[in-house]
C-alpha cells in the first residue's frame, strides 16, 4: 500500500481542515508514492522512537505531536530537530503527523469515552457549518454524581495513571465534568460557561489550578502524556480495522519523567 493511500485513509478520520492554523501536521519528511508495509505509532518523535522504527524496519511513522513545529532553516545534525529529520530520510521513512485536526476528530471523544460522559457536548467550538459544531474537548455527565476524590480514582483507573494531581475540595461532589486532553488552562473559561463542576486535563500549572478552585470549578490534572496517550491505541486499532495488511507496531507506554 502507497503512502499517499494511507493519508488519504487518515484524513478520512481526521480531516485537515479541523486542524489550528498555528498547527503543522501532515506528511512532513518522506516520499507519498513508498510503498508502505510497516507502521509505527507513537506520541511523539523521540531519538528512542526513531531509533526503534529504525529497527524494526518501519516504512512509516505516524505520530500526533508533529517533531517539525517551527519553520527549519537548514537541516544537518547539529540540531536536535535537524538529526531527527536527517535519520528519516536517510532511512527513508515516511513521517506523518496528526496532531490538532486529530484533538478535535479523534482525541476530544475517545476521552469523553473513558469517562463514560453523556449528553456531551464540544468544549471548544473551532469548526462551525450548517450540519455540526466540532471542536477541543467535550463536556457531559458523568455516569453518576460522585465525590472529587472518587473521580480522580477513576481518571488514574481509566488513563491508567500512577497518579493525578487535584486542585479543589476531594469532598466536593460533581455531575458535569469537562475533559481537555492536553493543556486545559485556555478552556477554563469555557469549562464554566458549559457549566462544569471539575476539568480533566493535563499541565494545568500552579495559578491556573488556584484560579480555577476560586471561580468554582475542581480540576483532575492527569498530565499532558497521561491522557493523550490514548492517540496509540486509538490509532493502532483504526489502522488494523481500515488498512488490513500493515505489519502496526506500537511505542511503549511510558511515561517521558520519573517523578521521584
Amino acid at each position: 500500500m502507497k503512502c499517499c493511500e494511507i493519508i488519504e485513509k487518515l484524513e478520512s478520520l481526521s480531516p485537515t481542515a479541523f486542524a489550528e492554523e498555528w498547527d503543522n501536521i501532515g506528511l512532513l519528511a518522506g516520499r507519498r508514492d513508498k510503498e508502505i508495509r510497516t507502521v509505527y505509532i507513537a506520541l511523539d518523535a523521540t531519538d528512542d522512537v526513531i531509533e526503534e522504527a529504525v529497527r524494526l524496519g518501519a516504512d512509516m511513522l505516524l505520530t500526533h505531536h508533529p517533531l517539525i513545529f517551527r519553520k527549519l532553516g537548514r537541516i544537518d545534525t547539529d540540531d536536535f530537530i535537524g538529526r531527527r529529520v536527517f535519520e528519516l530520510i536517510q532511512k527513508d521513512i515516511c513521517y506523518y503527523a496528526m496532531h490538532t485536526n486529530f484533538d478535535v476528530m479523534g482525541m476530544a471523544d475517545a476521552a469523553a469515552d473513558e469517562l463514560s460522559l453523556t449528553d456531551r457536548q464540544v468544549l471548544n467550538v473551532t469548526y462551525e457549518d450548517d450540519i455540526s459544531k466540532e471542536g477541543c474537548g467535550r463536556v457531559g455527565k458523568l455516569k453518576e454524581c460522585m465525590s472529587v476524590a472518587d473521580l480522580a480514582q477513576l481518571v488514574k483507573e481509566k488513563f491508567h495513571v500512577p497518579n493525578v494531581r487535584v486542585y479543589g475540595d476531594l469532598g466536593d461532589i460533581v455531575e458535569i465534568a469537562a475533559v481537555m486532553p492536553g493543556s486545559g488552562g485556555d478552556y477554563i473559561r469555557d469549562a464554566l460557561n458549559a457549566g462544569a463542576d471539575v476539568m480533566i486535563t493535563g499541565d494545568i500549572d500552579h495559578h491556573e489550578g488556584i484560579d480555577a478552585v476560586a471561580q468554582g470549578i475542581a480540576v483532575i490534572d492527569a498530565g499532558h502524556y497521561g491522557i493523550e496517550k490514548l492517540f496509540i491505541p486509538y490509532m493502532e486499532e483504526f489502522m488494523k480495522r481500515e488498512l488490513s495488511g500493515l505489519q502496526i507496531y506500537k511505542a511503549e507506554m511510558k511515561e517521558p519523567f520519573v517523578v521521584i
